[in-house]
């Protein structure tokens, strides 16, 4: 009886193995077994190896992050580079991409010039609920900046708490400034 029971199990095992194989179980035929006569509009085998590119992927629906502005700001920066140190404030104001003579920022060229690159690094989407996020600390850097880029309303804060609040920092570095050690 248990001799019975091993042959049913191997044949078992078997059959759902040939079943999973591609071809149902019957041997696929190596490349150089294949006839060179093949139709050039047959699909390969997905184990088959081509050296034609894979198609290119749809295109996203994403909105573009970075498409370039006028380069107009007035804004206000406020850089709490710790608890126990006083915030560093800034006023930046650029046309046309260039500062302006009242700005105040320490790097108003640079940060005008990320300004018209992608006016919409100080708006970031809202974060997803379901979005991940490095749990690495980046310092106890805050940021808050108000104002307006090219006729829209600028109202955000950033912070280096986890990988996705540093990734926000980091893209707005430019116009957020070095405070606290934070380049």
């Amino acid at each position: 009886m248990r001799k019975a029971w091993i042959h049913a199990l191997v044949l078992v095992s078997v059959a759902g193995l040939a079943a999973c194989s591609p071809g149902g179980g019957s041997p696929t035929p190596s490349p150089s077994a294949t006839s060179a006569s093949a139709s050039p509009t047959a699909t390969p085998s997905p184990d088959t190896e081509t050296t034609v590119p894979a198609p290119a992927p749809p295109p996203s629906s994403a909105p573009a992050t970075s498409s370039p502005g006028k380069g107009n700001a007035e804004l206000a920066i406020m850089i709490k580079p710790s608890e126990s140190e006083p915030a560093l404030n800034y006023t930046l104001v650029c046309k046309d991409g260039v500062p302006a003579k009242e700005s105040s920022h320490p790097s108003a060229a640079a940060a005008c010039t990320a300004l018209k690159d992608n006016p919409a690094v100080l708006s970031p989407a809202p974060r997803r609920t379901d979005q991940a996020c490095t749990q690495q600390y980046g310092g106890p850097q805050e940021a808050t900046v108000t104002g307006i880029v090219d006729d829209s309303p600028v109202d955000t804060s950033f912070a280096r708490r986890d990988g996705c609040e540093i990734g926000l920092w980091n893209a707005a570095k430019d116009i957020l400034g070095s405070a606290g050690g934070v380049s």
